[in-house]
């Protein structure tokens, strides 16, 4: 019963630590943009090279 005495302080700390970070990274705007990440994962980055028109089939 007397480990309850350092148990429970230690959760209470770790939730409060766990509160605190997850405000801080919605006030850094982590989650602004939920749409852009699954929209860019579906976008061409690759640079097309301009083949000359011989060469185009």
């Amino acid at each position: 019963m007397s480990v309850l005495v350092y148990l429970i302080p230690i959760a209470l700390f770790l939730g409060l630590l766990g509160l605190g970070a997850f405000i801080w990274s919605i006030k850094s705007g982590q989650y602004d943009d939920l749409d852009g990440a699954a929209q860019r994962i579906l976008m061409d980055d690759d640079i097309s090279i301009n083949k000359p028109d011989d060469e185009k089939n």
